[in-house]
């Protein structure tokens, strides 16, 4: 690319009738100055050239200002300037040159051409701007951005007041907004609203100052769904010290929050455990007295209507036994050994046995079972236990459904399948559903939606400790008037 600044016009067409005296003129300049000859000679050159390439007296020992060139540009910037010194027009090269053995520079030469009015010799004159400081600019900002890029944390750049001029693709993955969604857009775009505006003045009280703030925050992705991020706000600063824009950085921590909620809930069930435990002990053996002295005075009486009331007693006493049994094996690792289990053939017998009962009469039961199901190691009745409890919820869930629009359609899909890493367990309703509030509480013991007398709340409790104990997971996914689905992760290989 060939062209000339208006500048320089000026200075070119200064009259070099003496040239050392003309070239005076550009001494006080930054930029470097040569005159050279047809060849490529230095003939003349500025202070600050003479300075920044310790260039000898040329008269007695003539030298190239091609040998400055490094090798790699060196045969091309030759060529563009023969071609430009034949046609006498002005152009532009960007080369890199040695100031001295260890020193190199990147420079744009202008080239342009005269003829010495003394002596009527074509000469050129080669303007050249140093750009090193330019170039390791453009290729720290290179970096910065293949980095930001490529980072599989979100990042984010605003200006003074907040509005987003940049998010790098792990940004729109994280919020599931596009670029062009949030370019513009201030970041309260995917805020959670569970901040204060309190909580955001702090923040600007201390990115205003040219200070770093971080926190914890929860924002909310496109679909509603929250994240959670650690947020570093850093001010980005010019070279007078004034804020120009806001560079933020995220680390999501939603696996650590989860992680977090996970060792609550373990602790919540040790303390239940020990709870557990100290309840056998002290109502136990009451219980066990209280059940003695009913059947002495069914025994002792032949009153029909006190009979049947003794027995009531004694179902009840029964009930609390169970919930205190059921507490106490699930706060304590199993003791049953393990064997090789069919899960189809598990299933096909929990099926089987919910569909008995009264309220799944009319329920359609659709099986899918994958043959392929490998045996897996586990305690057979306490995987069937399993099985049947998510059965029972999902009948009730059914049964209890009032609402018109689905009463017609009562079907419960089990299925089974497998990956390279897991066997999937998944059972599906189309009963009435579970609340949001309710989802990350159903695990919980004594928690139930049933009306009172229908469930004790145990049942997906002990199913949680039971598939943890085999290094499972249980997952459940639901909404209101649309059904429930649960399904079970057992790893292959155990």
């Amino acid at each position: 690319m060939c062209f000339i600044s208006f500048l320089k016009i000026k200075i070119y067409n200064v009259s070099f009738t003496n040239i050392n005296i003309g070239f005076k003129i550009l001494d006080d300049l930054p930029d470097m100055y040569f005159v050279l000859s047809e060849t490529g000679l230095i003939i003349d050159a500025n202070k600050s050239a003479v300075e920044n390439f310790r260039i000898p007296d040329t008269r007695n020992n003539p030298v190239s200002f091609f040998d400055f060139i490094t090798i790699i540009d060196r045969k091309a910037s030759l060529e563009s300037y023969n071609k430009a010194f034949k046609t006498g027009s002005a152009c532009k090269i960007e080369v890199q040159l040695s100031k001295s053995e260890n020193t190199l520079i990147n420079a744009d030469i202008n080239f342009s051409f005269f003829e010495d009015s003394e002596s009527g010799e074509n000469l050129a004159l080669a303007a050249l701007h140093d750009v090193t400081e330019d170039k390791k600019k453009e290729l720290e900002l290179l970096r910065f951005y293949f980095v930001a890029q490529n980072t599989v944390n979100p990042l984010q750049i605003t200006d003074k007041t907040g509005k987003m001029l940049y998010v790098n693709p792990a940004f729109e993955k994280a919020s599931g907004y596009s670029k062009k969604e949030l370019i513009g857009q201030f970041p309260s775009i995917f805020g959670s609203g569970k901040y204060s505006a309190r909580f955001w003045g702090k923040m600007w009280d201390v990115i205003t100052l040219g200070k770093i703030w971080t926190s914890e925050i929860e924002n909310k992705k496109k679909n509603g769904e929250p994240f959670f991020t650690q947020l570093l706000i850093s001010p980005i600063i010019d070279n007078e010290g004034a804020i120009v824009g806001y560079f933020g950085i995220h680390r999501d921590i939603s696996e650590k929050k989860n992680l977090d909620k996970q060792l609550v809930h373990t602790q919540k069930m040790e303390s239940i455990g020990t709870l557990a435990a100290g309840v056998a002990h002290e109502v136990g053996n009451p219980l066990a007295s209280i059940s003695a002295l009913v059947q002495v005075a069914q025994r002792s009486t032949d009153d029909e209507f006190i009979i049947d009331r003794l027995e009531l007693v004694k179902k009840q006493v029964t009930r609390i036994s169970k919930i205190i049994r059921d507490l106490v094996d699930f706060s304590r690792p199993s003791n049953y050994e393990l064997a090789l289990t069919d899960i189809n053939a598990s299933l096909e017998e929990a099926i089987e046995i919910v569909k008995v009962g009264k309220k799944a009469k009319n329920i359609n039961f659709i099986i899918e079972l994958d043959d392929s199901i490998p045996q897996l190691p586990l305690v057979a009745d306490q995987i069937q236990q399993v099985f049947v409890n998510i059965l029972i919820n999902a009948v009730d869930a059914i049964s209890e459904d009032s609402n018109s629009k689905y009463k017609a359609i009562k079907e419960i899909s089990v299925a089974t399948s497998k990956n390279d890493e897991n066997v999937f367990i998944t059972f599906k309703d189309t009963g009435m559903g579970i609340q949001n509030d309710n989802l990350t509480k159903i695990f919980e013991p004594f928690y139930t939606t049933k009306k009172e007398g229908k469930g004790t709340g145990l049942g997906l409790w002990v199913s949680y400790g039971i598939i943890k104990s085999f290094q499972g997971e249980i997952l459940v996914r639901s909404k209101e008037e649309k059904g429930t689905t649960f399904i079970i992760l057992i790893p292959s290989n155990p």
